[in-house]
């Protein structure tokens, strides 16, 4: 995907965001879910690439005000956090909300400067609004290299399915064969590689184990 066409797409991506943010504050519906049990649901599936280490670190992509942390907090023992947002504005919420905590930083971007030792994009693939099936796999693309490039150990993502019932699907979202992800994840990054789509949202969730 050209640079020009990739940056174009990721400012409306944060502009969309950002209304979000602004217009629901920081809760799920401001990163654009349902609510705050499906949010934790979603967390889960995308943790279950860390299992069963208990401290590691994690560059968390598109991670929105950074409610990941308080899954993380209450789940492991010792955590490293990064998180990465095209929305200045998400970004700001987050360093105001976690502001003084150890261990945890933010950062505007689309690309972590830093590799960890895990990585995880949650929502990013959902929003596609005008943009074509190509231009928006091309970003895909791009954005689950950058996965694979800065995280050690493995990364985990997150898709609306292809599977979806009709009346419910949206014309602005993007739905994803779950099973073509699965096959370009094993073709180009690792033999190791998980599709849960068995948690009973209308997505499913690609987990890409590096190292076992």
């Amino acid at each position: 995907m050209r640079e020009i066409e990739q940056n174009r797409l990721l400012s409306q991506v944060a502009a969309y965001y950002s209304d979000k943010l602004a217009e629901h504050g920081e809760s799920p519906r401001g990163v654009d879910w349902n609510g705050e049990e499906s949010q934790w649901l979603r967390f889960g599936q995308l943790c279950k690439i860390v299992a069963p280490r208990t401290s590691f670190s994690i560059n968390d992509l598109g991670c929105g005000y950074g409610a990941l942390i308080d899954y993380i907090e209450g789940q492991y023992d010792e955590v490293t956090y990064c998180g990465l947002d095209v929305s200045a504005s998400m970004v700001e919420a987050a360093r105001k909300r976690y502001a003084g905590r150890r261990g945890i930083q933010f950062v505007c971007a689309s690309e972590p400067e830093e590799m960890a030792d895990f990585g995880v994009a949650s929502g990013v693939f959902n929003v596609r609004q005008g943009h074509t099936d190509a231009d928006w796999r091309a970003y895909m693309e791009t954005t689950l290299d950058i996965l694979d490039k800065t995280s050690r150990i493995g990364f985990a993502f997150n898709c609306l399915t292809a599977y979806s019932d009709k009346d419910k699907m949206r014309d602005y979202l993007f739905y994803a064969d779950p099973g073509s992800w699965f096959d370009f994840c094993k073709r180009r990054y690792s033999r190791n590689v998980a599709l849960l789509h068995d948690y009973g949202l209308y997505e499913f969730t690609i987990l890409v184990r590096k190292q076992i």
